[in-house]
């Protein structure tokens, strides 16, 4: 690696050092473990259900499955870091974690457009749903999003990589995130440029296609004449626009925040809520609003009981 300094290792202040580290261990541990298991969770409903294996859900469990994934990339080694007291991470594991990290959000980012999709052909083009969304462009569309976002993140740690480093290789954050590379990076290099794209092409576009296919499915939804078909629709739809919400709208305050020193905390904060907080709310989501799902989970809980009444 290329770097303006010998530095071989980066040093992770994830929290400022007069703050309670014991308390924010189990407080980072209860979020992971209850995302995790909401999540399985999710998935085992839709697995077990077969009439839950429709695009829809297909999506949704792979968005289940980068939830659990991404967020095992960042907390289990920022409890480490907080109750081992070493923070301290070689330029390997740095960039590793943001490969594995950056793929992960890659991968939702094109998910949540999938599922703006999703709902725009189930809605405005019901009669050709299972025509255009049929099983094998499905899974092409799967293969595809996973290899541009393994694609896209490996362009991303390549070149995060060998971006020169001017300044002490502290990363005021929890985990190796390319914004906090950004800040040690010396000005005026070529990265700056590639992280720009990147917010256009995988942040704006995506959000805009999102955008535009949620607002084509409220004119039809407003244009029905039964209030129950307005229901059902909005029902179907409330809990993507939602996850939507969320994700783009903390994302946007994480990496559209200037660099500064006061506001640091916010930056935090809002990193915490995207990155952790928001994967254990997207089950939550998803299930409590969603009344098949619901379904579901009461037909898997009374086969577990019946199950164990056998026994």
């Amino acid at each position: 690696m290329e770097n303006g300094t010998s530095f071989k290792e980066f040093h992770i202040l994830a929290l400022p050092n007069k703050l309670d580290k014991s308390a924010f261990s189990v407080f980072f541990f209860l979020i992971y473990f209850i995302s995790v298991v909401l999540n399985l969770m999710l998935l085992m409903v839709i697995y077990s259900d077969v009439h839950l294996h429709t695009p829809m859900y297909l999506f949704l469990c792979h968005l289940s499955f980068v939830d659990i994934c991404y967020t095992t990339t960042t907390i289990p080694k920022l409890l480490h870091m907080l109750l081992s007291g070493n923070n301290t991470v070689s330029f390997i594991q740095c960039f590793s974690q943001m490969f594995f990290y950056f793929w992960g959000a890659c991968i939702e980012v094109n998910l949540l457009l999938a599922m703006a999709y999703d709902r725009y052909i189930a809605i405005c083009k019901p009669l050709r749903y299972a025509e255009i969304l049929n099983k094998r462009r499905c899974v092409l569309l799967m293969v595809g999003i996973w290899g541009i976002a393994l694609l896209n993140s490996l362009f991303i740690t390549v070149s995060a990589s060998f971006t020169p480093l001017c300044y002490s290789p502290t990363i005021k954050q929890f985990y190796c995130d390319f914004k906090a590379v950004i800040k040690l990076s010396c000005p005026g290099n070529f990265f700056l440029f590639v992280i720009f794209v990147e917010m256009i092409v995988f942040g704006f576009c995506s959000f805009a296609c999102s955008l535009a296919s949620y607002i084509k499915v409220a004119k039809v939804i407003l244009a029905m004449t039964s209030k129950d078909g307005r229901r059902k629709a909005f029902s179907t739809c409330s809990s993507h626009i939602m996850v939507l919400s969320i994700f783009y709208g903390t994302s946007v305050l994480v990496y559209m925040i200037p660099p500064s020193a006061n506001l640091e905390v916010l930056e935090r904060s809002c990193t915490i809520f995207y990155t952790a907080v928001t994967p254990m709310l997207n089950p939550l989501l998803y299930s409590l609003r969603n009344k098949d799902v619901k379904r579901a989970l009461m037909r898997l809980f009374n086969k577990c009981v019946s199950y164990f009444e056998y026994r």
